[in-house]
C-alpha cells in the first residue's frame, strides 16, 4: 500500500474560492477612493493572516483594535452574503461585543438563527494562513445553508 501525500492549495489556488472572492468584494466595496485599486486580492488579505508569533505578540488587555472589529465584520458579512446567493435567502449579521473582546455574532434570516458564533479573544482574530481562512468561512457558509434547507419554512418567514 502506498501512502498518497495531499498538498496543501497554492494561494493562488485559494484566491479563487468563492468565499474568498465575497471578502475580497466586500473589501474593494469598502474602498470609496480608490486608495486600493493598485493592490491585489492577496495583499488586500493579509491583515487576515497572522503567524502564530503575531498573534502572541498581540495583547489581550484593553479595547480590540478597530481594525480587527471592522475585519471581524467583513468575515461575517461574506458569509452571510455567500449563503445569500447560494440560497436566495437574506441574511443579516448582528454583532454585540464586549470592551474585552469577547461577544457573539449571529446571522440570521426570516426567523432563523442560521449561524450563532460566540467569539472569544478577538483582539487576535486572524488565521494562519489564507487556506485557514478560506475553510473557516466556506465551512459556516456550509452549516447556514444547511440551517436554511433544514428549516426551510422559518427561514423564508417574513
Amino acid at each position: 500500500m502506498s501512502a498518497v501525500a495531499t498538498e496543501a492549495p497554492s494561494d493562488e489556488a485559494v484566491l479563487q474560492d468563492p468565499f474568498i472572492r465575497e471578502l475580497v468584494k466586500q473589501l474593494r466595496a469598502q474602498d470609496t477612493h480608490g486608495t486600493w485599486e493598485g493592490k491585489s486580492d492577496a495583499k488586500l488579505l493579509e491583515p487576515f493572516i497572522l503567524s502564530a508569533e503575531q498573534r502572541r505578540a498581540l495583547p489581550l488587555m484593553g479595547d480590540p483594535d478597530p481594525d480587527t472589529l471592522w475585519r471581524l465584520d467583513l468575515f461575517h458579512n461574506a458569509i452571510g452574503l455567500s449563503i445569500e446567493r447560494a440560497t436566495g435567502c437574506m441574511v443579516s449579521p448582528m454583532t454585540k461585543m464586549s470592551h474585552e473582546g469577547f461577544g457573539r455574532t449571529v446571522l440570521t434570516t426570516g426567523r432563523l438563527i442560521v449561524v450563532n458564533r460566540y467569539l472569544r479573544d478577538v483582539h487576535r482574530f486572524g488565521f494562519p494562513s489564507l487556506a485557514k481562512l478560506a475553510e473557516a468561512g466556506n465551512k459556516l457558509v456550509s452549516e447556514g445553508v444547511q440551517m436554511i434547507e433544514q428549516y426551510k419554512e422559518v427561514a423564508t418567514y417574513g
